[in-house]
């Protein structure tokens, strides 16, 4: 008679490092680092009859991403011989957890950044405010004029994508194009030489005062796509983006995909301004955004007599430069040209020495480009010469020019 088969046994449940170890493969889908670089990873037990308990932290419990880091997570144990089960239990970050999660994240993206379309050498200022009102967009534009009018050649995305306002203020208009596959910005010179270089949701939908009802990981989409797919000069000196007000998906996209950003946070004198401003900076912090400085826009009326008239209280710009501790960049007055310049498209930056606003932008270019972030001068390095032969040999393809 055949020996009897000894039943085989059945795999002995894996040690909890190697489950961490398995899940070292799950990524965190908005930071796109592995949870358990991220210290996400909590707790984790094994049973002996092979049920894994997975302690996951969120930056939030109602994060809308929980279900595929679920199913992320279950995937990768379940390779592991000897699993019975898996459950995943959710707990909430830590004030300071959430600061080291996005500290982890910032190093990891400097590391291993996104591929966009944004030169390596390009100072890249992302211009934030609390709220909305402030004139944060006014403030974008009219610091990308007052630098362009420097000679330098000046990006400026409006990633406010509800919000758009820059091409009117700018003075452009008409459909952005492209080749190549790529898409160009719209462009105008400046006399002095320079050049901005404009790319807004306003050159893709057919009236400005059309309404864009997406929700926030669509628009999120939609920012990053201004920097994957859009043909910025080479030889771009500086990128301003016009940020959405608050803190929400475009900003942390932002931060993720263009890690060289430094923040300008933007606010009025007025307490309730200043305080929410407060939140935006907290943000750049934990994103390990780097903060250049805080603007007061709308600091006073001064009327034809000299009278100067405090019309939104006085001090909320200096009281948020101490509080997070930067400097008080500018004080922006109120005057009835900055909005005239911004509905006729000629920023009031370009208005000469007659606009009080006016010399506080260009004052505020000048200290920027020499002072807190100055043009990289990169004319001679291999990596700038490289950059800009492979973007010429590309257009030259594109349109049919033999090398």
């Amino acid at each position: 008679m055949p020996k009897p088969v000894s039943p085989q046994p059945l795999p002995s449940a894996p040690a909890p490092d190697a489950v961490r170890e398995a899940l070292r493969a799950v990524m965190d889908p908005e930071l796109r680092a592995s949870i358990v670089e991220l210290d996400m990873v909590k707790e984790v037990s094994v049973s002996d009859d092979g049920l894994v308990t997975v302690d996951v932290a969120l930056t939030t419990l109602g994060c809308p991403l929980r279900a595929e880091i679920r199913r992320a997570v279950a995937a990768e144990v379940a390779t592991l011989p000897g699993i019975r089960d898996v459950e995943v239990n959710w707990v909430e970050m830590t004030e300071e957890e959430k600061a080291t999660v996005m500290q982890r994240a910032r190093v990891n993206a400097r590391a291993n950044a996104p591929d966009t379309m944004v030169p390596s050498t390009a100072r890249v200022l992302a211009v934030a405010s609390g709220k909305g009102g402030v004139g944060k967009s006014s403030v974008t534009v009219n610091l990308a004029a007052a630098l362009a009018g420097r000679g330098l050649r000046v990006g400026v995305l409006d990633a406010d994508i509800w919000g758009f306002s820059v091409p009117r203020m700018l003075g452009l208009e008409g459909r952005l194009s492209g080749a190549d596959g790529k898409i160009h910005p719209n462009r105008r010179k400046v006399d002095a030489g320079g050049e901005l270089e404009v790319v807004s949701m306003g050159f893709l939908v057919d009236d400005e005062a059309s309404a864009l009802m997406w929700r926030g990981l669509i628009l999120n989409r939609a920012v990053e796509q201004f920097l994957t797919d859009v043909r910025w000069g080479a030889d771009l000196d500086y990128l301003l983006v016009d940020m959405p007000p608050g803190t929400g998906d475009v900003q942390m996209g932002l931060a993720r995909m263009l890690p060289q950003a430094e923040m300008l946070v933007v606010t009025t004198p007025a307490l309730a301004a200043q305080r929410v401003a407060a939140r935006v900076a907290d943000m750049a912090r934990k994103s390990a955004m780097p903060l250049i400085g805080v603007v007061e826009n709308m600091s006073e009326l001064v009327t034809p007599a000299g009278e100067r008239i405090a019309v939104f209280g006085r001090g909320g710009g200096a009281a948020l430069a101490a509080e997070i501790g930067v400097p008080l960049l500018a004080q922006i007055p109120l005057e009835p040209d900055v909005a005239a310049g911004g509905d006729a498209g000629a920023p009031v930056a370009w208005s000469g020495p007659g606009s009080a606003a006016g010399r506080a932008f260009v004052d505020l270019a000048a200290a920027i480009a020499t002072e807190l972030l100055p043009p990289v001068e990169m004319a001679g390095c291999t990596a700038r010469i490289l950059e800009t032969a492979l973007a010429n040999l590309e257009d030259r393809d594109a349109e049919g020019v033999p090398g």
